[in-house]
């Protein structure tokens, strides 16, 4: 995990990674609660400074030791809670939501190899770097990410080429593009592309036929074949021409 341990270093400076403000965020959560420790020490000053002339009763002190003991198996139970929570996000691919050197929000994508479980917190290993529990902003499904990925540069392609009427043979090989990745889509993946995409499609792909026609092309792009009689047909206009004359 040595990217836990190391930062990078820009002009001198040592710039915080978004694994590194993670954890900071987790630590200074846990020196804002009070463990059992603490509240030992703070029971021990109450008796030691206690007035001497009203001293506190010893029911008193057992009854705040058996309040505070109920809070600690409260929290020890969601420690567990916690672990397991983490521990099954094991081989699942999340978003963790951070933020970067310059103090912006990020979300830090990846796998969650393993998990780390440190004074009742638990932290996610993303490429050997670790991340709060605390900062797990979604959990995805690595075919339902797959799908949509792939939706999405799908229409961001789409989205470069201009308006329909615009069309001409230059972008013929992009619309052919497009139209091979659509049709080898799965229907789960075309589910992500909204009804005004695949029709936009549709318009290039009838487009770039009625371009291609005007050019003499087949369909397909091929070079157009002459009817059959074609020439024969010229042949016998230029010889009854030849007669007439």
């Amino acid at each position: 995990m040595s990217s836990v341990l190391m930062a990078p270093v820009k002009d001198g400076v040592i710039l915080e990674t978004d694994s590194q403000a993670s954890l900071k965020k987790a630590k200074s959560s846990d020196n804002n609660g009070m463990d059992k420790d603490a509240f030992l020490q703070l029971l021990v000053a109450q008796m030691q400074y206690q007035d001497p002339l009203e001293p506190t009763s010893n029911t008193e002190y057992i009854s705040q030791y058996a309040q505070f003991s109920q809070v600690e198996q409260m929290q020890n139970m969601a420690a567990t809670s916690e672990l397991a929570r983490a521990t099954s996000l094991v081989g699942k691919e999340v978003y963790i939501k951070t933020t970067n050197s310059k103090g912006d929000p990020d979300l830090i994508y990846g796998k969650v190899d393993y998990v780390v479980f440190e004074n009742n917190k638990a932290y996610l290993a993303i490429d050997e770097s670790l991340y709060a529990l605390d900062d797990l902003d979604t959990v995805v499904d690595l075919d339902y990410k797959n799908a949509f990925d792939k939706a999405y540069a799908f229409v961001v392609e789409m989205n470069k080429l201009p308006v329909v009427g615009g069309i001409d043979l230059s972008y013929a090989e992009k619309i052919d593009k497009l139209e091979k990745i659509y049709n080898e889509m799965t229907a789960y993946e075309k589910s992500f592309l909204t009804s005004e995409n695949v029709e936009k499609l549709k318009k290039y792909i009838e487009k770039l036929k009625e371009v291609r026609e005007a050019a003499g092309l087949n369909p397909d792009g091929s070079e157009g074949e002459e009817k059959p009689g074609t020439e024969g047909t010229e042949g016998t206009e230029g010889t009854e021409g030849a007669e007439g004359a």
